[in-house]
């Protein structure tokens, strides 16, 4: 059986690579997953903003390391759980997604697509796309391009000097 996009009169289907925060339902576009891994040991950035959580080593590659969970403004995660990386590809390069834990692959038709609810707060009303509704909850999508862009920072590609 072959595992081509489903396409109905009015509607395409997209995927997604979802992860868990908290009880939150995440996803961002399979396309931009370069790959998902367990955790990684972390070297500290001196100087970073406190969600970059330090750089990874993803073999021979240095990695930036960013806590999606303060991006978005939610609490620390507990002491005791390591984060698992979701490394997605981005105009800059790859950046590691650290997240609560990993799901699956989601296919969902563009029907069920929502704009984000105003109920989220600030910070998660900037980065999230919109939602799609699922029979069992919510799949928040993220703005991944959005997520890696740190408040007050410049991007690398916009500081280049013109000769």
């Amino acid at each position: 059986m072959s595992r081509e996009p489903v396409q109905t009169r009015n509607s395409e289907t997209r995927q997604f690579s979802t992860f868990f925060l908290d009880d939150q339902f995440f996803g961002v576009e399979v396309l931009s997953v370069q790959e998902v891994i367990r955790y990684q040991e972390m070297t500290r950035a001196p100087l970073a903003p406190a969600m970059v959580k330090g750089l990874i080593n993803l073999r021979g590659q240095i990695v930036t390391a960013i806590d999606i969970r303060q991006r978005l403004g939610m609490p620390a995660r507990a002491a005791d759980k390591l984060p698992m990386n979701v490394v997605v590809r981005s105009d800059d390069g790859v950046v590691s997604l650290l997240v609560d834990s990993i799901g699956e692959v989601v296919e969902v038709g563009d029907e069920a697509f929502e704009r984000p609810p105003k109920t989220l707060g600030a910070a998660a009303q900037e980065l999230v796309k919109g939602v799609y509704k699922l029979k069992e909850r919510l799949l928040l999508i993220l703005d991944t391009e959005r997520a890696i862009t740190l408040p007050g920072i410049t991007n690398r590609t916009s500081t280049a000097v013109a000769e």
